[in-house]
C-alpha cells in the first residue's frame, strides 16, 4: 500500500495537539469543580454513566479527523484488475511471407479470421489497438471500444516486404503510452516531457495493458527484437508473441486485395529468395519460419507468455484461451473513497454518542 500525496500525511500530526488539549480541559474543568462548596451535591446532580461514553465522541470525531487526513494523502493499494478493465495492443504480421499457402487457405486469411473472432468475444469495456507490420510498423487503430474500426481495418489488411518485430513492440508500447501516462514512450524524447523516464515499477507488477503480437517469421529490419522487449520490460509493459504457421512454409499465394490490387501473385516451393544472412550469426535461419527462440525470450523478460500456433484451429485456441490466461493484471488502485466513507460513519456515530449521553440524558 501506497499513497500519491505523502505531504498530506503531516495533517496526521494535529491529532496528538487535539488529545493534549482534551485532556487539558478535562482537567481544568476537573479543578473548577472542586471550588464548589458541595461537591456531595454536584455528584448527586451528574447522570450516572461509564466514564468510556463520555469521552467517546471525543475518540470517534478524532478517529474520523485521521481518516481524512489519511484519504487527503490519496491512499492506493495494488490490486488485481480483470482484463476487461484494461487495454490490448493487437500486432499483427502482414509480411509477404503470411501469403503461405501451408495453412489453408494462406496465413493471412487465417489469421484475420482468428482475430476478427477474438476482438468480436472481448467485453465490450475492454479496448483493443490493432498495430500492422512488415517491413515497418504503424498503429492503424488506436485502442478503443468501438469493434467496427478494427473489423474495418482486418478487413482491409496489404502484405509487404519485412518483417519488423521489434519495431512492432516499440510502436504498441508507444501506443499504450497514449493512454497510460503511467507508461513512458518507447523514446521519451519524441513524446511529452523530454525528460520523462520510465516508472519504476516494483518486481513482478505490470501495467494494465498487454501487448499479443502474432507473426509466422523472424525479425529482418529495424531494432531488434530483444532491444524491444528491454524497453518495454523497463515500462511493465508485457509481450504475449504467438508463433503462426508450420515449419514448412508451403508455395504462397496472395489475393489482389491482399496484395493492395497488384493482381494474385503466386510462388511455386517455398516461396520467393530471402535473405538469409546478418541476423544474430544463423546465415541458415529461414525467415518464412517463427523465430520462436527470440518470441519466447521477448515473452520471458517482458513478464508476458509465449504461444505456437501451426495452424487456424490451433491460432482461434490460443486466441480464445488467451483472456484467461492473463485473468488479472496488478495495477494501483486509489482506495481514497473508503476512509472518506468510514469518516462520515464515525462522524455520525460522534453526533449520536453526544447526543444520547449529553449531561441532559
Amino acid at each position: 500500500m501506497g499513497v500519491q500525496w505523502p505531504l498530506a500525511l503531516l495533517s496526521l500530526l494535529v491529532l496528538p495537539v487535539l488529545v493534549a488539549a482534551y485532556v487539558w480541559h478535562n482537567r481544568r474543568r476537573r479543578k473548577q469543580a472542586v471550588r464548589h462548596s458541595s461537591v456531595a451535591l454536584i455528584r448527586a446532580a451528574a447522570p450516572k454513566r461509564a466514564g468510556w461514553k463520555r469521552h467517546l465522541p471525543f475518540a470517534l470525531v478524532l478517529a474520523a479527523l485521521g481518516l481524512l487526513g489519511l484519504a487527503a494523502a490519496r491512499p492506493e493499494v495494488a490490486m488485481d484488475v480483470p482484463i476487461s478493465d484494461s487495454t490490448i495492443i493487437l500486432a499483427l504480421d502482414v509480411s509477404g511471407s503470411m501469403c503461405s499457402t501451408d495453412v489453408d487457405p494462406n496465413r493471412l486469411t487465417a489469421a484475420t479470421t482468428a482475430v476478427r473472432e477474438f476482438v468480436q468475444n472481448q467485453d465490450d469495456e475492454t479496448r483493443i489497438g490493432l498495430v500492422v507490420f512488415s517491413g515497418f510498423a504503424q498503429l492503424t487503430v488506436a485502442p478503443t471500444t468501438e469493434r467496427e474500426a478494427l473489423l474495418r481495418s482486418l478487413d482491409g489488411l496489404t502484405t509487404g516486404r519485412g518483417t519488423a518485430i521489434g519495431a512492432a513492440v516499440l510502436k504498441a508500447v508507444d501506443a499504450i503510452a497514449e493512454i497510460d501516462p503511467e507508461v513512458a514512450p518507447s523514446d521519451p524524447g519524441t513524446g511529452g516531457d523530454p525528460a520523462a523516464a520510465p516508472r519504476a515499477r516494483p518486481p513482478g507488477t505490470y501495467a494494465p495493458e498487454i501487448v499479443v503480437l502474432l507473426t509466422d517469421g523472424a525479425n529482418t529490419t529495424g531494432v531488434e527484437p530483444l532491444d524491444a522487449a528491454k524497453t518495454a520490460a523497463e515500462r511493465g509493459v508485457r509481450v504475449y508473441p504467438i508463433g503462426f504457421g508450420t515449419r514448412n512454409p508451403a508455395s504462397m499465394v496472395c489475393t489482389a486485395a491482399q496484395l493492395g490490387g497488384r493482381g494474385v501473385e503466386s510462388y511455386g516451393g517455398a516461396g520467393p529468395p530471402v535473405s538469409s544472412g546478418g541476423y544474430g550469426g544463423a546465415s541458415a535461419r529461414s525467415y518464412l519460419v517463427a523465430d520462436e527462440g527470440t518470441l519466447r525470450e521477448v515473452a520471458n523478460r517482458t513478464g508476458g507468455q509465449y504461444f505456437a500456433a501451426g495452424d487456424a484451429g490451433r491460432l482461434q485456441d490460443v486466441l480464445r484461451d488467451l483472456p484467461r490466461t492473463v485473468a488479472t493484471q496488478q495495477r494501483d488502485v486509489e482506495v481514497s473513497v473508503a476512509p472518506l466513507a468510514l469518516a462520515a460513519v464515525l462522524m455520525l456515530g460522534a453526533l449520536w454518542a453526544a447526543a444520547r449521553w449529553s449531561v441532559g440524558s
